[in-house]
């Protein structure tokens, strides 16, 4: 049965046409992955289905009673789905929202039981408890608290993130937590843009498994083949502006797909070969004896619906060289340890040699990037020593391209970059997919997959023979992933790169760099034999660690979380109290210093004398109870 469909939808931007003739049907239980190049409507499709734009042309049908669930690639509190006060509340308190019917039950329920402790409760009261009670178990009232806890932990959200409010969540945090009050209202229909932008390899993988078990439907846009792989039951591709959809998982789309466009290629070709040779016999015969007939076969001609090329999608040609071959040794690596005010990655001696490639793994903030700055010399290394071998010319690609000019034009990046006539770089920025006036947009109104080509660019102009990446892949479109994957596998220097695209490490790395705990274990291989190596390694563990022990262990990290949890909500309430006793000393320092000034102009010896000594009492405890604020998140 279809929960939704949608009938030759078409959109338009003023004179652009975004997609046109697009129709679907979406049952329960379908698990879409809704792929295509950047700019070719994806996000545009959503927000149709979500009911947050209207087609150009055709129409949504929704089924009755079906409940919609959107997560923008933005997610903003202020929208329909979010509760007004909700950028005051914290994050544990806006979870609870979803549960408002169950709280109700509750309350309704102590206010039965304290009836029932009086001596004349009916029959009929203990009865509609009961059934109450059936109810609220049936609703997930026992477990409820449990279950929140549980996807915000899963979507790397902490318990001392839980207890913040939403308005001091940075926007990875704020993604994450709408993401799980979207997985927590468990909707008909989950439409989901970009969902991964902003979670660690930990937390993907945890979606990952969280999806495939969901009951629903769902449309999700990624660009992680590796998670599309995992929770896809059907592909739909946009393309050349409309939709083509395929049954299976991302593997089976790009076979399927692939053998579609060769037998489109090869139909339009075998047309195009049959309309020459018509043509050229009505040109030779036309005028002759055969003249009815090269007459008949020009009006079969004209009639003839012709097939159009099978479009292919632009994609960027990069190229990357190194103009110097350094030494074997590239990078060596001396009990470092990197960090700021406090240890964030201890390092093993590792030496890192010339055209391997290294992957370094590990949640968000555990010091991966303050890792990278370390090797480039930005920022010292706490202890041990970080050094690059003879004639080694070191690129790097950051992250959010923070070294791009916001201000300057793309062309004025790539001259800046390398000098070289306007028309060559031009030309040069034609590979990367910016041309005509293209070249003139300001770096600060591109999207970040535009922004990443820039990069990209600058990056293939440097020579360099090391490489160092900071999720190379993020926000490009799956094409231009391919395209770099095949770059850098070709590559002839050393790439020392941080990524959370399980399918890109499978495809490069040739060790992998794991961060557990702080410290930093290296692998040989790619991602496929590191996960071995893990698996071989936790079975022996299982093996040599006694039932009894294991369980303790789960119990004590258990109740450290919980103690953890308790001591963040005692101080919370510590400086709630704080502040009330602060603005309260704040408002008596200012009502005694008014009666210092009328008793001074009064020449009232003996209150001045008392205010005084009772205005340096005040502020010393106003002042007291300002260090004890400030130290609270120390403590």
């Amino acid at each position: 049965m279809s929960i939704a469909t949608g009938d030759s939808l078409a959109k338009q931007y003023g004179p652009q046409d975004v997609f046109a003739n697009v129709s679907f049907q979406l049952a329960h239980g379908d698990h879409v992955a809704l792929v295509g190049a950047n700019g070719t409507g994806k996000t545009t499709l959503l927000r149709i289905l979500a009911g947050l734009e209207t087609p150009s042309a055709g129409r949504v049908s929704i089924a009755r009673s079906v409940r919609i669930g959107y997560l923008s690639q933005k997610p903003d509190w202020s929208t329909p789905s979010a509760s007004a006060d909700a950028n005051q509340r914290t994050v544990l308190e806006e979870m609870n929202t979803v549960f408002v019917d169950l709280h109700a039950t509750e309350a309704r329920l102590r206010q039965m039981e304290q009836e029932m402790a009086g001596p004349d409760h009916s029959p009929q009261l203990l009865e509609r408890y009961g059934e109450l009670m059936h109810q609220f178990e049936l609703a997930g009232g026992y477990t409820y608290e449990q279950v929140i806890r549980q996807v915000l932990l899963g979507l790397g959200l902490t318990d001392v993130d839980m207890l913040k409010p939403l308005l001091q969540l940075s926007g990875g945090q704020r993604t994450r937590a709408q993401l799980a009050q979207l997985l927590l209202t468990k909707p008909d229909l989950l439409l989901l843009d970009e969902p991964i932008n902003h979670l660690d390899l930990a937390a993907t993988q945890w979606l990952e498994e969280y999806l495939k078990a969901w009951r629903g439907s769902f449309v999700v846009v990624a660009h992680d083949r590796y998670f599309l792989d995992q929770v896809a039951n059907r592909v739909w591709e946009m393309n050349a502006g409309t939709l083509e959809q395929y049954s299976g998982n991302y593997s089976n789309y790009l076979l399927l797909s692939a053998e579609r466009r060769a037998r489109q290629l090869s139909e339009y070709e075998a047309q195009q070969e049959q309309i020459a040779r018509t043509e050229e016999f009505i040109r030779r015969y036309k005028a002759g004896q055969r003249s009815k007939e090269a007459r008949g076969r020009e009006t079969r001609l004209a009639r003839l619906e012709r097939l159009e090329r099978p479009q292919e999608q632009q994609v960027m040609k990069l190229a990357l060289a190194s103009k110097v071959r350094g030494g074997n040794n590239v990078l060596v690596l001396h009990k470092m340890t990197v960090g700021y005010d406090r240890p964030l990655l201890r390092f093993p001696d590792l030496v890192l040699r010339r055209r391997e490639r290294a992957a370094l793994l590990g949640p968000n903030g555990c010091g991966k990037t303050t890792f990278l700055k370390t090797v480039l010399g930005q920022v010292p290394p706490l202890q041990g020593e970080s050094r690059l071998g003879p004639s080694v010319h070191v690129a790097y690609l950051s992250q959010g391209h923070e070294s791009l000019d916001l201000n300057s034009t793309i062309l004025d990046e790539i001259l800046k970059a390398k000098n070289m006539p306007v028309e060559q770089a031009r030309g040069f920025l034609g590979r990367y997919l910016f041309s005509g006036d293209d070249v003139f947009k300001p770096v600060g109104v591109l999207s970040g997959g535009e922004r990443g080509r820039v990069a990209l660019a600058i990056l293939a102009l440097q020579g360099a023979n090391l490489l160092l990446l900071d999720e190379p892949t993020n926000q490009l479109d799956i094409q231009s992933q391919e395209m770099l994957e095949q770059v850098l596998q070709a590559y002839d220097g050393t790439i020392l790169f941080v990524s959370h695209d399980r399918f890109f490490i499978d495809a490069l790395a040739t060790q992998v760099w794991a961060v557990d705990k702080g410290q930093v274990r290296a692998f040989e291989g790619n991602y496929s034999l590191y996960l071995q190596a893990i698996r071989q390694q936790q079975e022996v563990a299982r093996s040599t660690t006694p039932a009894r022990q294991r369980d303790e262990a789960r119990r004590q990290a258990e109740a450290e979380q919980q103690r953890a949890l308790r001591e963040q909500r005692r101080k919370e309430q510590r400086r709630a109290e704080l502040e009330t006793l602060i603005h309260q000393l704040e408002s008596r320092v200012a009502a005694i210093s008014s009666g210092l000034e009328e008793a001074s102009k009064a020449q009232r010896i003996t209150d001045l004398y008392d205010l005084g000594r009772e205005y340096a009492d005040v502020q010393e405890e106003l002042q007291q109870r300002l260090e004890e604020w400030a130290s609270i998140d120390g403590a």
